[in-house]
């Protein structure tokens, strides 16, 4: 079988591991098939990655199904160590291109982001909280009329590294800080007209990242001063979000990041992205080859409802 993910961005400022997005132009595939060896390759992005058992997805599809004879593609549109969810997508595409029964679970239990993962196999907005050790995800509404910029930094950014960032502890006033502002961002997402820049405003994570990408802080501003309604940081970075009404906007906001990249000396890559409401997608291939180009039929995994229909798409990255 073969599996298809998308990318996802989470925490949105204040909702610190709790609320994720997926994207549309951006999505990872995995590829399963029995064989009588281990064979992994890999391309797109995260090519240069290794391709024996090390490799997640082959982590992931060996935990599914007991044993490590399989062939295994990966194929992936997803920049890697930026924070937006190539991870969660990979991991999520292989178990599901495995035959788990719930690649949720086991998406979360390789890879730890349920707000990433969440996103991937629901599409749209989403928040999660784990209950009873189980995650639950809940969906929300999002104007169809807001697009979203992302700036890609070439600089890496591991998650370990930025969680290492944080403190263990923060003060109470904090968490009642960010509670207010994630109630006002997703009001705002609903409603773009209600999105304002201090919907973005996050005490937990944040400003104790600065210091390891000290140019976010820049790049966010231009963003605002761009036209976007909020920025943020995307994941652990080093990608920022910018969020906008309308793609004339996003493009004059995706304009005035890459400017701000050039003057921070920042290289990179810029996208306007739009919202998926698909997530995860089953792909039944018709032939024994998963490099030849099989008739598939679509399946959903999930009964979700669609919130909204189709976005206008832009091709993704400019550089």
């Amino acid at each position: 079988m073969k599996a298809t993910a998308p990318a996802t961005t989470a925490n949105f400022g204040p909702g610190f591991d709790a609320i994720g997005l997926a994207f549309r132009e951006l999505r990872a595939s995995v590829t399963v098939q029995p064989n009588d060896e281990f064979v992994l390759t890999s391309t797109g992005e995260g090519s240069g990655l290794p391709t024996d058992e090390s490799h997640l997805a082959a982590k992931v599809v060996k935990a599914v199904t007991g044993h490590g004879n399989h062939r295994i593609h990966v194929q992936s549109d997803i920049p890697t160590t930026r924070g937006l969810g190539s991870s969660s997508a990979v991991a999520l595409a292989a178990a599901a291109a495995a035959g788990a029964t719930d690649p949720l679970a086991v998406a979360y239990w390789f890879e730890g982001h349920a707000d990433n993962c969440s996103a991937a196999m629901h599409g749209g907005l989403v928040s999660t909280a784990a209950i009873d050790g189980r995650i639950s995800a809940m969906s929300h509404r999002l104007d169809p009329s807001l697009r979203f910029v992302v700036l890609v930094p070439d600089k890496l950014l591991a998650t370990a590294d930025a969680r290492a960032a944080l403190p263990d502890s923060i003060p109470h006033v904090d968490a009642v800080f960010n509670v207010g502002r994630a109630m006002m961002l997703l009001r705002g997402l609903a409603d773009a007209s209600k999105l304002v820049p201090a919907a973005a405003d996050d005490r937990l994570h944040q400003p104790y990242r600065e210091s390891i990408f000290p140019e976010s802080t820049e790049l966010i501003h231009a963003m605002v001063r761009g036209g976007a309604r909020m920025a943020c940081w995307s994941g652990a970075g080093s990608t920022m979000l910018g969020v906008c009404q309308g793609l004339d906007e996003a493009r004059r906001v995706r304009d005035a990041g890459q400017e701000a990249m050039a003057k921070l000396e920042v290289s990179g890559r810029t996208a306007v992205l739009t919202p998926d409401f698909g997530g995860l997608v089953v792909e039944h291939l018709a032939t024994a080859n998963p490099f030849d180009a099989p008739t598939v039929g679509y399946e959903p995994l999930t009964n979700r409802p669609r919130q909204l229909e189709s976005f206008m798409v832009e091709d993704a990255w400019t550089n």
